[in-house]
């Protein structure tokens, strides 16, 4: 998994890109399919934002979060990434792989 993080009115130190590294394993352990990681750090005023783009096999997939500090806001970004993986990780699973079976006769 490729990660790049980039900031924006921030400087992006090496703590804070071994946090953000260390934090998306956490994803790879419900997928491994993910191929490649945008992550953009702002500050605005009072509040930290964190955005992350997700390129999955099959789909890309998007979160932001906000907070009064940056480790809680890639907290908080990794939580809705997590849920949107498992989610997409269930609909590309094949539920239906049993519906044609015909099942054993009743025969006297």
């Amino acid at each position: 998994m490729k990660i790049d993080v980039t900031g924006h009115h921030v400087d992006v130190t090496d703590a804070l890109r071994g946090y953000v590294d260390e934090k998306f394993q956490r994803l790879e352990r419900h997928f491994d399919n993910v191929v490649d990681v945008h992550v953009i750090l702002t500050v605005e005023k009072n509040t930290r934002k964190a955005e992350a783009t997700l390129a999955v096999s099959g789909a890309r997939l998007f979160a932001e979060a906000t907070s009064e500090e940056m480790y809680a806001a890639i907290d908080a970004l990794i939580d809705k990434l997590d849920r949107q993986v498992v989610k997409h990780k269930e609909k590309r699973t094949d539920h239906h792989r049993e519906e044609g079976r015909v099942g054993p006769t009743l025969e006297p």
